[in-house]
């Protein structure tokens, strides 16, 4: 079994998602707490707010590509210019449904980026990727 993280944050603007994915994670107890954000906005927020605070920066981002405002992609591109001790701390899977060939090549090129999951996640998939990490 792997050590339990603190805690993981879910970034989609799709409420039902949100719900769905939260209680996915939920049942493989491997995190202690859900961060759950509807905009890449309010994510980098939380982030940006959080900074000194390492206790709160999540371990583990899982990030919708397709969202209103600002995408997977645009939130990725001003994460990477956050303070180390928050992106040296977090690891980041995409967490989408899409089926555009560029997005998915865009994700897997992003060096802040572990891996790419397609919704609905699946438990068995998470614990493996995550043991890859721990």
């Amino acid at each position: 079994m792997l050590n339990k993280l603190r805690k993981v944050m879910l970034i989609d603007d799709n409420e039902v998602d949100l719900k769905i994915n939260s209680k996915i994670i939920t049942i493989t107890k491997l995190f202690e707490e859900i961060i759950l954000c509807q905009s890449g906005e309010e994510a980098l927020n939380y982030l940006s707010r959080n900074k000194h605070e390492e206790a709160l920066i999540p371990d583990f981002i899982l990030l919708d590509i397709q969202m209103p405002e600002m995408d997977g992609f645009e939130f990725l591109e001003i994460y990477k210019e956050l303070p180390k001790s928050i992106t040296d701390k977090c690891i980041i899977a995409i967490l989408s449904s899409t089926l555009d060939f560029g997005d998915i090549k865009k994700a897997e090129a992003n060096p802040h980026v572990v891996r790419l999951f397609r919704k609905p996640l699946f438990p068995k998939e998470l614990e493996e990727e995550l043991s890859k990490h721990l």
